[in-house]
């Protein structure tokens, strides 16, 4: 396993300070970062690019999506290092290049988006996630990505003109980010999402199922990539 360190100067609201971002590579030798705050890695250490793909855009449906109707809107809850993100837009454009994709990203680390400037993400769309996470908003062609910074629980509230085809949740776990694996947020995600869309998490913990039933959602298993357990897919 590489372990690589890089400093980046970030200008804050009162001050510049160092900022450290620790790089990890994957078992599928694409990279993910390590959160010193909530001790874990971003993604799975078996394959950051093979969660991605097989946890989110490929059980989402992407590229079916993309073929009909040809138009995909998608919240990002936790948007992290944009993996999930990347490997949807490369799904859906490889499957229909004509398709319009349209991207709302929430996220509650600014320094994390600022240090994506660094990374060689494992996709070909990555340059359009360092752009986003650079400029917060961004339109090229046929792809619309918005981040939105600030609590997630908070940020999602805002969100009253949305009908949402998917959802990729993925904050760190719920041992280690409780708060955000609530029942009351998955009502929050639920009435945002269009009937029949599919909402797709890594974690199967009974708790995380039990506040997403309470919501309304059917639940059901998710590709076991990784790991022992399934993950999980949600659909309204």
């Amino acid at each position: 396993m590489c372990n690589n360190v890089f400093f980046i100067n970030k200008k804050t609201f009162h001050s510049k300070r160092r900022y450290m971002l620790k790089q990890i590579k994957t078992k599928d030798g694409s990279m993910t970062g390590f959160s010193d705050k909530y001790d874990e890695y971003y993604h799975s250490v078996t394959g950051a690019r093979e969660e991605a793909v097989k946890k989110y855009a490929e059980p989402c449906r992407i590229a079916d999506l993309a073929r009909c109707p040809g138009k995909i809107v998608i919240l990002d809850f936790c948007f992290g290092m944009g993996y999930n993100s990347a490997a949807a837009i490369d799904s859906a454009l490889e499957a229909n290049p004509n398709c319009i994709i349209e991207i709302t990203g929430l996220e509650n680390d600014l320094d994390l988006l600022e240090g994506l400037q660094e990374i060689n993400g494992p996709f070909r769309s990555y340059g359009l996630i360092k752009k986003a996470a650079s400029e917060l908003s961004i339109k090229e062609g046929n792809v619309a990505i918005n981040l939105l910074p600030g609590d997630a629980a908070e940020t999602v509230m805002s969100l009253t003109e949305f009908e949402f085809d998917v959802v990729f949740f993925d904050p760190f776990s719920p041992k280690r980010q409780p708060e955000l694996w609530t029942e009351e947020i998955f009502t929050n995600i639920y009435v945002r999402m269009r009937d029949g869309g599919i909402l797709a998490t890594y974690s199967c913990a009974r708790s995380v199922r039990d506040a997403l039933r309470g919501a309304g959602f059917l639940v059901k298993d998710g590709p076991p990539v990784g790991r022992r357990g399934p993950s999980t897919l949600a659909i309204k």
